[in-house]
């Protein structure tokens, strides 16, 4: 087991990112209940072992959009008031399976203001730090109701990095539909090779992120992961991508197994995240 793996046994305040793709049976787009109910038994797990937890979850669009029985490429209005209506049904449906464990959790919406805006930034902080103080879990989306590409951060992994620096987390976990970082896009180059440790987020390693994932239902590539790493581990958080088809694999990473890739952090003190986030659409 190598060091960086050694280390993640030891982590105190894990944020963990769950994609639209993860959450959804494929063939109707319904939510997966029994990989819910996994993930949810998996935090509480984590949670009991004395670490704060803090879960980064899509789906509200596509929750929304099966409730409302709309289909194919929606208007920027008709996405807003699918994310409304399935926001609500989302944060519902983990209130009932967390509560199966006695856990408490709370619902945090973000949009690129609460970051940029010094005292939205300052309040977001004391929220979450009150809260994690009080043993709760807070489940963060991005507020796809009033956000447009103007003030949104566009993708949950982007928003999970950027939560994970802001409440000082020291390990950023992303569930997603891919193994982890491949020299190239596995899906349509046979000979790619799976990269299991990034000791040095170079030009190099960045631009194999331009190969899409192949996800049709989140917004998320492994270009957005990269992002993530580059603000997570610029804060000072090591981060981890690995494949939510069992999610029972955080256990496994929160063992220190050679499971998905690892990313090491690289404290950098003059990393400025309020000027990261205003540059991000630029």
């Amino acid at each position: 087991m190598s060091d960086l793996r050694e280390q993640l046994k030891d982590k105190k305040r894990i944020v963990v990112k769950i994609g639209s793709s993860s959450l959804q049976h494929a063939e109707t787009g319904d939510l997966d209940y029994v990989k819910l109910d996994v993930l949810v038994r998996e935090l509480c797990n984590i949670k009991n072992q004395g670490k704060d937890v803090v879960l980064v979850s899509s789906g509200a669009i596509a929750c929304g959009k099966k409730a409302l029985h709309r289909s194919g490429e929606l208007s920027v209005p008709a996405k807003q008031a699918c994310a409304a209506v399935g926001q609500a049904r989302l944060m519902m449906t983990y209130q009932k399976l967390f509560a199966e464990y006695n856990q408490v959790i709370a619902q945090i919406l973000m949009t690129k203001n609460t970051i940029v805006d010094e005292m939205n930034r300052f309040n977001a902080h004391n929220t979450f730090s009150e809260l994690l103080s009080m043993g709760v879990i807070p489940i963060v989306n991005e507020n796809d109701t009033i956000a447009t590409y103007e003030i949104g951060i566009g993708d949950n992994d982007s928003l999970s990095a950027i939560v994970a620096t802001l409440i000082d987390a020291d390990l950023l976990i992303l569930l997603s539909d891919i193994d982890g970082l491949y020299t190239d896009n596995p899906r349509t180059n046979q000979n790619a090779r799976f990269i299991s440790e990034v000791r040095d987020l170079d030009d190099h390693i960045m631009q194999m992120g331009k190969a899409e994932t192949g996800s049709n239902v989140g917004t998320g590539g492994m270009n957005t992961k990269l992002v993530a790493a580059k603000i997570a581990t610029n804060a000072g958080a090591d981060m981890v991508i690995a494949n939510s088809e069992d999610v029972r694999i955080l256990h496994r990473i929160m063992d220190g197994r050679q499971v998905g890739t690892i990313f090491a952090s690289h404290k950098n003190p003059e990393f400025d995240l309020n000027e990261y986030v205003q540059r991000m659409h630029g």
